[in-house]
């Protein structure tokens, strides 16, 4: 059974908390077989459009909502409908109000023809706006969208779920037979294998979706939250000399990282198995959203998108999942077509990016160099260097080549004890050099890869200490180290935007360049 749009907002608001915003219908010139058809879909469907617009409460929180109704004329948008959702979307950026959009149609109005068709440039260009603004717009898609619906406003959500077992796609199933005389392959347009695909963030019931969407709101709202510590939580780290391993008054290194720690030791360290990842750093935080895939057909299991706070600070999280790299399987162009995605969000809702390396390397392969492994990396690192939004890299294990570099540039680089960065594993650079990887260990101290050398050389600012090694305390050192990127999302929050870009240009103009 499909889902009404009043079904749909009885689920997903708060009970008796809707507010609609609907307005007669404009009227439309139409022919009177038309004139009968719109009579009728009134009286099958309760509503009179294929839209309903208004705000409600989303958990306490006040949102505006879009929910189309299928039962009217299979959902479809004409010149009427149409503009009953540019004026709510305009009216919700005119509120400063996040705005949820749940469409569910075959696409554009037939009967009203091109000028119903040309109406989809209308809704997106609205959205577009509503985004721009720095407001959120998420996207809940039910069974069935199609067609321009799907091509338009249904794919322009900052994240994007579905109803299970939706049938989501462009071209309908009954044009393509009629259209080719034959069926279009099954399985292609269903939610579950365009969130396979990487085209969608994920696939839940409704229920689920308004968790969901309350906990990406609570995040993309961008305020932070005062969260008291729970039990059992580090204190704040201070960047002090004996707490992060940095210089001391006499210029020696104090106990953050023990100096007689060879790069080659900090080299084995970082590969233990147990060695905590991105995702056991996000267990401690709160309102995390994962999301998923480029949202142009690519996914890459390498890597972790999410939104989430930080000890009550909002950010997007985006980098190298230590478990999903096996063997030859390393992050791909998908993955930093996904790492783009994250910077474009984080600039788009004002919200800081935190990036997270832990990294063999990049794929080595015919299909990454095909499909434009190089060229992704230098737009990620562009894309860093310029911006509007601060920005924090931690160098949390490996640091291998092009794939760590790609998410290395930020206002603020943090390092755990044993987190190194190179541009080839040391038995790769011993392979260049020696012909052999005998000579690891020697090339890993000669090139200064260790995060002691890198934050005496400029590159990083501040190491998070490991007690003596994170596979031995996984639990503490996960805690320690999303308690320091807090404190530096609180520091580099009250910095006003222009100073950090100013900050970032000239940090990185004279990177290797000598102090005066």
């Amino acid at each position: 059974m499909r889902i009404s749009a009043r079904e749909l907002l009885g689920q997903l608001l708060d009970p008796h908390s809707f507010v609609s915003w609907d307005r007669p219908p404009v009227a439309v010139a139409v022919a009177q077989q038309y004139h009968e058809d719109l009579r009728k879909a009134v009286l099958a469907a309760g509503t009179d459009e294929s839209v309903l617009t208004g705000e409600g409460l989303l958990r306490g929180r006040r949102v505006a909502v879009i929910a189309c109704e299928f039962g009217f004329l299979a959902g479809s948008i004409g010149v009427a409908a149409a503009e009953r959702i540019v004026s709510a979307v305009e009216r919700a950026t005119e509120a400063g109000l996040p705005l949820v959009a749940s469409p569910t149609s075959g696409g554009t109005r037939m009967q009203e023809g091109t000028v119903a068709f040309v109406q989809m440039v209308k809704i997106a260009g609205a959205v577009a706006v509503h985004k721009a603004a720095g407001y959120p717009y998420l996207v809940y898609l039910r069974d069935p969208t199609m067609g321009g619906v799907f091509a338009s406003w249904g794919s322009l959500g900052h994240m994007t779920f579905a109803e299970p077992g939706a049938l989501i796609g462009f071209l309908g199933p009954r044009v393509y037979k009629a259209l080719y005389g034959k069926d279009f392959p099954e399985g292609v347009q269903t939610a579950e294998n365009l969130y396979r695909s990487g085209v969608i963030d994920g696939v839940v019931p409704v229920p689920v979706f308004r968790r969901i969407a309350h906990r990406a709101m609570s995040v993309l709202s961008g305020v932070p939250d005062s969260v008291a510590a729970e039990p059992g939580w580090a204190a704040p780290i201070r960047d002090t000399g004996q707490l992060t391993g940095g210089p001391t008054g006499d210029g020696t290194v104090a106990s953050g990282q023990s100096p007689e720690v060879s790069a080659w030791e900090s080299v084995t360290i970082s590969r233990r198995p147990g060695r905590p990842g991105l995702r056991d750093l996000l267990r401690h935080v709160t309102q995390r959203v994962p999301l998923s895939g480029t949202g142009q057909g690519e996914s890459d299991r390498t890597i972790v998108h999410a939104l989430a706070r930080f000890r009550g600070r909002p950010c997007v999280v985006f980098g190298h999942d230590r478990s999903g790299q096996q063997g030859e399987h390393t992050m791909g162009p998908a993955a930093l077509r996904e790492a783009r995605r994250s910077m474009a969000l984080a600039q788009e809702l004002r919200l800081p990016l935190v990036l997270v390396i832990d990294t063999v390397g990049a794929a080595l392969s015919k299909e990454a160099e095909e499909r434009g492994l190089a060229p992704e990396i230098a737009r990620c690192i562009a894309d860093l260097v310029t911006l509007d939004t601060p920005t924090i890299s931690v160098l949390l294990g490996q640091g291998t080549g092009g794939g760590a570099l790609a998410l290395l540039p930020a206002d603020r680089v943090l390092a755990a004890t044993h987190g190194w960065l190179a541009p080839l594993p040391p038995e790769g650079a011993s392979a260049i050099v020696y012909r052999d990887t005998d000579h690891a260990p020697e090339l890993a101290r000669a090139q200064r890869i260790r995060a002691v050398d890198l934050r005496a050389d400029g590159i990083v600012d501040r190491i998070v200490p490991e007690l003596p090694d994170a596979a031995d305390e996984p639990v503490e050192f996960a805690r320690r180290m999303v308690a320091a990127i807090a404190e530096e999302l609180t520091q580099l929050h009250a910095r006003p935007l222009a100073q950090l870009r100013v900050a970032r240009h000239i940090r990185y103009r004279r990177l290797g360049l000598p102090e005066h």
